[in-house]
């Protein structure tokens, strides 16, 4: 079978030999590395850092240097 680069569209044959498939090269599998880790690609949806950052998380869940300490002694 043979597919398209991702990267550069060039032909690709789908074997277990080609290694950086669907990749034609290293070059073209780190391209799409360095899109997606500056977020030039995304999966669309709502971003989960607004869920996880918007202050819903109790202050229990924090270890501070007072809760730590007080577990210590317990301990």
């Amino acid at each position: 079978m043979e597919v398209k680069c991702p990267t550069c569209e060039k032909t690709v044959q789908w074997t277990p030999e080609e290694k950086y498939r669907p990749f034609c090269s290293e070059r073209c599998k780190l391209i799409d590395l360095g899109e997606w880790a500056s977020e030039g690609h995304a999966i669309p949806g709502k971003p989960m850092t607004d869920e996880l950052m918007s202050g819903d998380i109790s202050d229990d869940m924090f270890v501070t240097d007072e809760t730590l300490s007080d577990h210590l002694k317990r301990h």
